[in-house]
């Protein structure tokens, strides 16, 4: 049994600044899911894989989990109102969003820093979450847009 305190761990995880994306995929029906999270780092450039982790308690676990296909958002400077969106349970995490269609039919955000579209080249166990690693079959950047950081639990700005 440890004697960490998990809040305390928590916040000093807190301290590491990050983007902000948000991940979007299709389910067995064809809806569109999204949400946001900020686990998200670069693998390999040969191959280009990039991971992400979503938790086993998340809402759409099951959905992302069985995934083929799946897009990653880097959210810009003037886009926290869709990563708030996409945090929020129990909306339609779309309305007013553009989309557009992308590998598979999974939606793929407009007007975002950067996103990659992929398949799925592994999962990986992760204790209270699942890795998941893609394959990027084409990605997008927008060189002159600055992104959107979280830090400490809110919202940051470049220096």
């Amino acid at each position: 049994m440890s004697s960490i305190d998990p809040i305390a761990f928590r916040n000093a995880l807190g301290s590491f600044a990050t983007g902000v994306t948000v991940i979007t995929t299709i389910d067995k029906d064809g809806n569109k899911v999204g949400m946001t999270a900020n686990s998200f780092n670069s693998v390999s450039l040969d191959p280009m894989l990039v991971l992400w982790s979503i938790a086993k308690t998340a809402n759409a676990f099951d959905i992302f989990n069985e995934a083929e296909h799946f897009a990653i958002h880097i959210l810009g400077s003037d886009q926290q109102n869709i990563s708030n969106q996409f945090a929020t349970k129990g909306i339609d995490r779309f309305e007013d969003i553009a989309t557009e269609e992308g590998i598979a039919g999974i939606p793929v955000l407009s007007d975002c820093k950067a996103s990659f579209q992929c398949s799925i080249e592994n999962r990986f166990e992760g204790g209270d979450h699942i890795i998941l690693v893609g394959r990027v079959a084409d990605f997008a950047t927008q060189e002159e847009k600055s992104p959107l950081i979280f830090h400490a639990g809110k919202y940051a700005e470049l220096a």
